[in-house]
């Protein structure tokens, strides 16, 4: 009999599920609503939030000519200059859905920055979230996200160095990462700011991996946090699938499977999983 486990922490995690429903209420409340980039990561929601008449402001300049509304910002954060174009408008009203673990990291580097370490964030560069939390760095920041980039990486001699992460980045690799910052040296102040939702969801999906022949991983493919799990559930089966939705889902190879694990990046409603999950189960492998 075909058993299939279905990671108990897979979907929306704690910062998302806030971001979306402060939309959905915003909804309730009528007017114009805008979010400053797209809330999370996962087409089918944002979809449905443009149906219901939100807005996605993609650039400073869409910002700066809007004079009225309502602006949401998402909930991977946004550089600070962003919160100064909109103090600026009166006749803008902000809501502020950056996940509060993100936040947390704008005032490590803040006051990191202050008081004169450089700043090292360990991250993807181009990730909106890691292009806020640069922006809150006084000083020298580099942005690294591997063993060659950290090898590489250089300050002045004798600088004290703050490293943090970007909350989706893979656990183990920020601590090897750090680890060869040391050998180089440098005097590291390091903050482990993976969130707990992150890290439980990786080791969970470590282990459902170890354990099942084909590995479902469910996600936008241009979610940071669902490409570290594929990664992840990769490294231990090599039968690992990356779908966005049910219809991505082709597993006609795999009839002999006797064990499916079904995990999920944060930003993937629970129906989507529920689906994917309740085909697999009815699935003749």
């Amino acid at each position: 009999m075909k058993e299939i486990i279905t990671a108990e922490s897979a979907g929306f995690c704690f910062g998302v599920e806030r971001a979306v429903n402060k939309v959905y209420e915003e909804i309730e409340k009528g007017g114009e609503i805008y979010t400053y980039g797209e809330i999370i990561h996962n087409e089918l929601v944002v979809g449905d939030l443009e149906k219901k008449g939100v807005r996605v402001l993609k650039s400073r300049e869409d910002l700066a000519a809007l004079e009225k509304g309502t602006v949401i910002i998402r909930s991977h954060g946004v550089p600070k200059d962003i919160y100064d174009i909109l103090s600026s408008k009166p006749g803008i009203r902000l809501v502020d859905a950056t996940c509060p673990f993100v936040s947390k990291i704008h005032d490590i580097v803040r006051e990191q920055s202050e008081k004169g370490r450089d700043i090292i964030v360990i991250g993807d560069a181009s990730h909106p979230e890691v292009e806020g939390i640069v922006s809150y760095a006084t000083g020298n920041v580099k942005v690294i996200k591997d063993e060659e980039e950290a090898q590489n990486c250089e300050f002045e001699r004798g600088r004290e160095v703050c490293a943090v992460a970007q909350t989706t980045f893979n656990l183990s690799k920020f601590e090897k990462l750090v680890e060869i910052l040391r050998k180089k040296s440098y005097s590291i102040y390091d903050v482990n700011t993976v969130c707990s939702a992150t890290r439980t969801r990786q080791e969970e999906a470590r282990s459902i991996a170890s354990k099942a022949d084909a590995m479902i991983v469910i996600g936008s493919r241009r979610s940071s946090n669902t490409g570290k799990l594929y990664d992840i559930c990769r490294e231990c089966c090599a039968k690992t699938y990356l779908i966005q939705t049910l219809d991505d889902l082709n597993l006609e190879e795999a009839k002999s499977f006797s064990c499916v694990g079904i995990t999920a990046g944060a930003s993937t409603p629970k129906f989507i999983i529920e689906e994917v999950q309740n085909y697999v189960r009815r699935a003749e492998f």
